[in-house]
């Protein structure tokens, strides 16, 4: 009786653990669902952001004078959450791969931070997000520690990057923000200079704010959508792994209760042999 009983109780702890991974499963399914839209909209408006910069630069980029960034800063955006596989390893490979020693990192999500313990090159914290709504407030804390990276070298511009996995490619994408200058054509698309009411320093610099704030969006739509892939892969073995053990236990479970079937029509086939005529 006793065994049959720990094998009933595994199998409802299971059905509790199953409970929770489909309600997971589910999160994430809607968690695709809402990205999709989102990060096609933010496609299109950086193509155009990007080339409205591509046509400005071919012709004012070689008179705006701008100095060379003299440092570098790179953004990893891992993951807020577990249970999405090898997402966050694979951003720490890249970076092993990739990235010069001598950059500066800023690590986006607390599963991220685990594998940056040691790594002198780290020089902020920012939590993730977990879920589309939260990307807004997450990119507000980012920029509020890029600006206080920033404040100590004065005006000079700075090399930023992002690491991070891109779900066009399927892969980790190593993406260069600024300086813009890498978005000059080496041929305009067009015959004519772009027409502006501002100087072009000036029409620059709010150029610079519009894309840094339109790409980030775009970077961390990607990221959490790629990650909301794996988990939906990851919940699906998962689930897939736990109706195994559910089947295997409640035939252990059936076994059992058949001896104890038999064990009890035994004791009642004894009882009976063993009375005596006048018993009966």
């Amino acid at each position: 009786m006793s065994k049959r009983r720990e094998v009933q109780k595994r199998i409802s702890t299971l059905n509790d653990i199953d409970g929770i991974l489909t309600a997971m499963k589910s999160l994430a399914l809607i968690e695709i669902r809402t990205l999709t839209g989102f990060l096609e909209a933010q496609r299109r408006v950086v193509a155009s952001i990007e080339a409205a910069s591509s046509h400005f630069l071919a012709f004012q980029g070689k008179d705006l004078l701008l100095a060379q960034p003299k440092e570098e800063l790179l953004i990893l955006v891992g993951s807020e959450r577990g249970f999405c596989g090898d997402f966050n390893e694979q951003l720490l490979d890249a970076l092993e791969e990739f990235v010069p020693g001598k950059t500066s990192l800023v690590a986006v999500g607390h599963r991220l931070e685990a594998g940056l313990e040691n790594d002198t090159r780290l020089m902020a914290r920012v939590e993730g997000a977990t879920m589309a709504a939260e990307i807004h407030p997450t990119l507000e804390r980012l920029s509020g520690q890029l600006a206080a990276l920033h404040q100590g070298t004065g005006d000079a511009p700075i090399k930023l990057s992002a690491l991070y996995h891109c779900d066009e490619t399927r892969q980790v994408r190593m993406r260069q923000l600024l300086p813009l200058t890498e978005l000059a054509a080496a041929k305009p698309a067009c015959s004519y200079p772009p027409r502006l009411y501002l100087t072009p320093p000036v029409f620059y610099a709010e150029l610079t704010d519009h894309y840094l704030h339109a790409v980030l969006y775009e970077i961390f739509y990607s990221s959490l959508m790629v990650e909301n892939r794996r988990r939906l892969e990851h919940m699906d073995s998962a689930i897939r792994r736990l109706e195994k053990d559910q089947g295997a236990l409640r035939l252990k479970y059936n076994g059992l209760r058949q001896e104890e079937i038999i064990e009890e029509i035994e004791i009642l086939m004894l009882s009976a042999d063993a009375l005596t005529p006048e018993d009966a």
